[in-house]
């Protein structure tokens, strides 16, 4: 937007002074720099599993980076992402915490029903200046997404809040087992005890294994490619905006080729199941 003007020019037309200009400059563009940065190297960690801090930093130096080892050590810590060997995949969740662990009960589940199993995950949504996260609860059964909930933190809460959506629009029957990794947002004394309180059995993937929780992956890959895919959110309202019409879209047209190429919405009607195991009035 700039082009052949100078910033005097610009501050000029626009009635700002240089000062606030350069004020409000210094005070975004670290910010949205370190964004970048980091987003960047979620990606080279996706790429490079086995990768450890070392290279890392000389393939973001590569890339025209001034950075050093200790800045990536310290964002691969915020972020938990840790160096695999001899795995194809990056562990993204914090499972060293003092709080107990469950066995996978998911694991040889026949289902034939809806609110059978459910499975859950939090998943990174980039935004201008920082990062904001997205938990959902789908239906294992019909791949639907049953409660999800976006804000720009990765407490507890966030995954409490997808469940509570889950929760108040879904018929909860004895035996539903509810199936995650071992993240302490999923292992927390106050989400088991929400999980406890409607009878739920909580479950949990193995000791890094993300195959383990295979749907809910695949859902947050699918979510990535088509609609985040690259994209910076001014905020994250500006995601919301975005997103919760994709989810809506997700339940109403996704086929899957498991659905015998029907749409998660389309499946349960089909088996007369909002009688069985669904709200009406529910959202998505």
């Amino acid at each position: 937007m700039q082009g052949s003007l100078t910033i005097s020019e610009m501050c000029d037309w626009l009635r700002v002074s240089r000062l606030s200009f350069y004020r409000y400059w210094q005070e975004k563009a670290p910010a949205e720099e370190e964004t970048a940065l980091r987003d960047q190297l979620q990606l080279l960690c996706v790429a490079n599993p086995s990768y450890g801090s070392r290279r890392l930093a000389q393939l973001l130096k590569r890339a025209g980076e001034n950075i050093n080892r200790k800045r990536v050590q310290r964002m691969m810590h915020e972020d938990n992402l840790l160096c695999l060997r001899g795995k194809k995949f990056v562990v993204t969740t914090d499972s060293k915490h003092a709080w107990g662990f469950y066995p996978n009960r998911a694991r040889d589940m026949t289902l034939t029903n809806v609110n059978q199993l459910w499975v859950a995950d939090i998943t990174y949504i980039r935004l201008r200046e920082e990062f904001a996260y997205l938990a959902v609860v789908l239906d294992a059964f019909s791949r639907r997404i049953i409660g999800w909930a976006l804000e720009p933190h990765i407490r507890s809460e966030l995954a409490m809040a997808a469940l509570i959506h889950a929760l108040r629009d879904r018929i909860v029957p004895p035996g539903l087992i509810h199936h995650s990794d071992r993240g302490v947002q999923y292992c927390c004394g106050d989400y088991i005890h929400l999980l406890q309180q409607y009878d739920i059995r909580p479950s949990m993937s193995r000791k890094g294994n993300p195959y383990d929780n295979a749907k809910a992956e695949s859902f947050m890959k699918t979510l990535k490619f088509e609609q985040v895919d690259g994209r910076v959110y001014a905020s994250i309202d500006e995601a919301r905006q975005h997103i919760i019409p994709f989810l809506e879209c997700y339940n109403q047209q996704r086929l899957h080729s498991a659905l015998n190429y029907r749409s998660p919405r389309e499946y349960e009607a089909d088996l007369l199941l909002p009688r069985d195991g669904w709200n009406e009035g529910a959202g998505i």
